[in-house]
């Protein structure tokens, strides 16, 4: 249905999107671009609410919007930049509802081989989105995240995830000592990603059936409690003088290596 007033009450989902505020409205969420959009039209955990795109947009999405149920507004580019605050140029964008809380158990469940990612204190949404990608990439069943963590639903963490947020199972861990006792009562070993040179080259770890890959945030790293609360301590080798790595591309390297000697 076309719309043609910016401030039409049917938009406020997608108004003023940079307002920092937004941020804390955990209700809703916005999907942006034409893949992420498909795939969050596509998704059964979520709920679209209303779909905002060009005209050209509309026809591009084609069978995506076979089946939906929800109102598909159509703006011209000037008019949807107007709503959004910003200049837009990746044509669609679509609200979606949060669904309940996962949970850990779903994660934990008994069960064969499990690989799973754990992040404590990682507040970049760019960091966060690129180990959603990752996971889904090599193959993770799920990422937990601990405090501190951003949200994986805030648009720009679900743009650099590339959608895989709305693919990939996650859940909350209000405290990571409790969370890694639970973990391990599950059947979990738990690895620490760490600088520590003593600790063992991922290259050289031998994966458990069940395995977390804890990770914290760029250069503060994992607190001392909860690293003491796990089971591995591990490293990934570098060049001499470079002693950190951007979490998600650690992440990356951490799971390919895993998944390649049968843990993913």
């Amino acid at each position: 249905m076309p719309v043609d007033d910016p401030d039409d009450p049917r938009l406020a989902d997608y108004r003023n999107l940079p307002d920092a505020r937004r941020q804390a409205r955990r209700e809703t969420f916005i999907a942006e671009g034409r893949l992420i959009v498909a795939q969050l039209l596509g998704a059964p955990r979520f709920q679209v609410r209303s779909v905002l795109a060009t005209p050209a947009t509309v026809a591009s999405l084609g069978a995506s919007l076979d089946g939906c149920e929800a109102p598909v507004y159509v703006a011209r580019p000037a008019m949807l930049a107007r709503v959004v605050g910003f200049h837009f140029h990746r044509g669609c964008l679509a609200a979606g509802e949060r669904p309940p809380e996962l949970g850990i158990e779903p994660l934990v469940a008994p069960g064969g081989r499990r690989l799973l990612v754990g992040l404590e204190g990682v507040t970049n949404p760019d960091n966060v989105g690129g180990v959603f990608r990752n996971a889904r990439a090599f193959g993770a069943d799920g990422v937990l995240l601990g405090p501190g963590c951003a949200d994986p639903l805030y648009r720009r963490a679900l743009r650099v995830s590339m959608g895989a947020a709305l693919e990939t199972p996650f859940a909350s861990v209000a405290d990571w000592t409790v969370g890694i006792a639970r973990l391990r009562a599950a059947g979990f070993r738990v690895a620490a990603f760490t600088r520590d040179r003593d600790a063992l080259d991922v290259a050289a770890c031998a994966p458990p059936p069940r395995l977390v890959l804890l990770f914290g945030a760029e250069g503060d790293g994992l607190a001392d409690t909860t690293r003491a609360a796990c089971d591995i301590q591990l490293r990934i080798a570098m060049a001499a003088g470079i002693d950190s790595l951007n979490v998600a591309t650690a992440a990356g390297i951490a799971l390919h290596r895993l998944r390649a000697c049968g843990s993913g």
